[in-house]
């Protein structure tokens, strides 16, 4: 790094570290000059240096502004490997307009870094996202993970908004006419209300692979997700896609519902091994699980 680029990779990170410690407005933080600074070959390691600084600082993991605050300012400096980010619009309520999709949970960072480790899973492939949110596992896909096409879908007004937000902000269009760039995925948002959803739409999406972060949050829920999987694996006998389902274990409950739903629906499901290294700043307090599902119909003879 040359010395003026050292200084000035100083100075950014000392303002930063200034700002997140007076508990600033967000948007009086430099991100124009850090959007330049991450271009540079060094830009990953100043990434992790405003870590360290901010939220990481000896000062907040102690007494930490606010959950609310830390959460808005990390969707700020979620990065991928390669450079590209991914910008979200959120909520600072974690309960906001009568619904949970307005932030991005644990789960949500945590699927989307496993997808980033694995793209081949989603190359030149058709994904639907079950209760996509603020939409980051989706656009961590559409950008890393080179998908054919991506269908967000939730069911919420509000959160339907936002995630359609989120997706221009990003950079793709969800116009069907638009040509898209090369290499750059198809994308749609869709109103998908679980206990409404027919097997003709389902059909009509196609999916090759089915995701889902953090909706096991309450038994009823848990169910209607187990009848959609069911409804998939019955209109797609054929081509039935792979699932994978990322939740964060708060109780001991928390997930025996959905698996012993699975059982007796008789969906194959396995847990996918814990990947290492951490792409994304979030709590790790609570053990996150994501199990792969294989949709496939058996007929009794």
């Amino acid at each position: 790094m040359a010395p003026e680029d050292h200084e000035g990779a100083t100075s950014l990170l000392q303002s930063f570290e200034r700002r997140f410690l007076a508990a600033r407005a967000l948007p009086s933080f430099p991100w124009q000059s850090l959007e330049e600074k991450l271009k540079e070959p060094s830009g990953s390691e100043l990434l992790l240096a405003i870590l360290q600084k901010t939220v990481k600082h000896p000062v907040c993991v102690q007494h930490l502004p606010s959950v609310k605050y830390a959460r808005c300012f990390l969707s700020k400096l979620i990065k991928k490997p390669s450079g590209d980010s991914v910008t979200l619009s959120e909520s600072t309520a974690i309960v906001s307009h009568g619904t949970t999709g307005l932030v991005t949970w644990d789960a949500a960072l945590c699927l989307a870094e496993w997808a980033i480790k694995n793209p081949a899973v989603f190359t030149d492939r058709t994904v639907l996202e079950l209760g996509s949110g603020a939409g980051l596992t989706g656009l961590a896909v559409c950008k890393a993970c080179h998908p054919r096409a991506f269908i967000f879908s939730d069911c919420h007004g509000q959160v339907l908004e936002q995630l359609r937000g989120n997706v221009l902000l990003n950079g793709f269009s969800l116009e069907p006419d638009t040509p898209t760039d090369p290499g750059s995925p198809k994308v749609t948002v869709a109103e998908l209300d679980w206990d409404e959803v027919t097997a003709s739409q389902f059909s009509a999406f196609q999916a090759d692979v089915v995701i889902a972060a953090d909706v096991l949050y309450c038994g009823e829920v848990t169910l209607s997700l187990v009848r959609v999987l069911k409804l998939l694996s019955d209109c797609q006998r054929k081509n039935a896609p792979h699932v994978y389902v990322a939740y964060t274990v708060r109780s001991q409950d928390t997930g025996k519902l959905f698996i012993t739903e699975l059982d007796r629906a008789g969906i194959y499901w396995e847990e996918v091994p814990p990947h290492a290294s951490k792409l994304f700043p979030y709590e790790e307090h609570s053990a996150i699980v994501i199990l792969k599902l294989v949709l496939s119909h058996h007929h009794s003879i």
